[in-house]
Order: C-alpha cells, then structure tokens, then sequence
C-alpha cells in the first residue's frame, strides 16, 4: 500500500475518528464514575445544591475533579 495515496489517508482518518470516539465514551465513563464516588465520599452535604446556591469552593472541587479525570483519561487513551 502506497504510504502516501488515498488509502492510506482514509485508513489514518478512520483510525483518529476511532480514537477520538473511544476517548470521549472513557472520558464520559470516568467522569461520572469519578463523580459518583465523590458523591458517595462526600455523605454531609449536598454538592449539587451547594453548586445552585452559587458556592464557588464546591465548584471550584468539581472542576478539578473533572479536569484530573481527563487528564488520567488522557494519558490512559
């Protein structure tokens, strides 16, 4: 196969389109998973109401909870 024909940019193609789907179906997965656990950790208060009232520390935990996931995702994929 020609490394530089038409073949082989569609076979390349499909093969980044395959991984990015893979990445965001890990990414979804460990995101709630993470989120869920925290949820499970965290017994004494309500984080999602916490987040409506506008409590930025709680969000702020959310954040970098979702960013350190993606980044462990990341490194995985």
């Amino acid at each position: 196969m020609d490394p530089f024909g038409i073949e082989s940019t569609l076979l390349s193609y499909l093969r980044a389109i395959g991984w990015s789907i893979t990445a965001a179906i890990g990414f979804s997965f460990g995101i709630g998973l993470a989120i869920k656990v925290f949820d499970w950790l965290s017994t004494d208060i309500d984080e999602w109401e916490e987040i409506k009232k506008g409590n930025m520390g709680v969000a702020l935990i959310f954040v970098s909870l979702i960013v350190m996931v993606g980044v462990l995702v990341y490194k995985v994929i």
